[in-house]
């Protein structure tokens, strides 16, 4: 029983990870081939895969391990918190939950996620544990970082983990990033995938921009950086974005991004006809 799981142990580490995760979803939608979805795996298989995960994990001692299962996403991807960094002192906190992608056919895409996941978080753990040590260095003082994911699109062909981090040394921030993944073709999709050109960015712009404009005529309370020195002039090529359960596009912006830092994280849900005759297809935007 050992030497199997030190093949599979070595096998999980032996799997290639991809540089880039931008696999290329605009050749998949033209050529509409659809791939066969795979019987479920039996869960035995599943429960090995979370054991390499954490075993990996489990080497180094400073890392505390924690297997919760969330719900399932899908019949046959589940998400997992495979493990937790955490720290508890009177001026220094952090709560870092890393999640990992199981059961996916694309072993690859699914390997590429879990490891980014992990040394993203991995990361973000080591440069808090540097920071408390320079300030304790440094006469003392306060720092604390929280990191979860969310769900935010589970259904027949869409999943979506959204990961946030919130630091809170001085004055709080908020970063949120997203996966969106096309479950029954195994592919991650990204922002440029889902257009035939640039001219996305533009339309997009224009109306979050007009949306902005209506909410604040609406809400006095609202203020967004529409005009003036800091105005917001276009979204990125790669904006941080996701698929809602309606087949919705949804443009996201950190915190401070696009406003002041009491309009927190912000999304917009773009009208489908503002963009339809951008779109490479319908197959996930509705």
């Amino acid at each position: 029983m050992s030497e199997q799981l030190e093949q599979l142990k070595r096998k999980y580490k032996n799997t290639p990870i991809p540089d880039e995760l931008d696999f290329v979803v605009k050749k998949a939608l033209q050529q509409r081939k659809k791939r066969r979805v795979s019987m479920m795996k039996p869960l035995v298989g599943v429960g090995a895969a979370a054991v390499i995960l954490i075993a990996g994990i489990n080497a180094s001692p400073a890392f505390a391990n924690a297997l919760s299962e969330v719900p399932l996403v899908g019949s046959l991807v589940k998400v997992l918190t495979f493990t937790e960094f955490q720290v508890d002192e009177e001026t220094a906190k952090a709560d870092i939950k890393v999640p990992a992608v199981t059961n996916m056919e694309n072993k690859t895409l699914e390997a590429a996620l879990n490891n980014k996941y992990l040394e993203e978080s991995k990361k973000l753990y080591n440069d808090f544990t540097a920071e408390m040590e320079e300030l304790k260095n440094n006469g003392g003082g306060h720092v604390g970082v929280e990191s979860d994911y969310v769900i935010k699109t589970d259904n027949d062909q869409i999943l979506v983990v959204g990961r946030y981090v919130v630091n809170t040394v001085g004055s709080s921030s908020t970063i949120f990033s997203y996966d969106t993944v096309d479950k029954k073709n195994q592919l991650l999709i990204t922002l440029p995938s889902l257009f035939k050109d640039d001219s996305y960015i533009s339309l997009i712009t224009e109306n979050i921009k007009e949306q902005m404009r209506e909410q604040m005529k609406a809400d006095p309370e609202k203020v967004y950086w529409v005009e003036g020195p800091m105005s917001f002039e276009t979204i990125a090529k790669d904006q941080s974005f996701y698929i809602n359960d309606q087949g919705k596009l949804v443009i996201s912006f950190d915190k401070y991004e696009v406003a002041p830092g009491y309009m927190g994280v912000l999304e917009f849900v773009i009208p489908t006809d503002a963009i339809a005759d951008a779109l490479v297809s319908n197959e996930y935007i509705k």
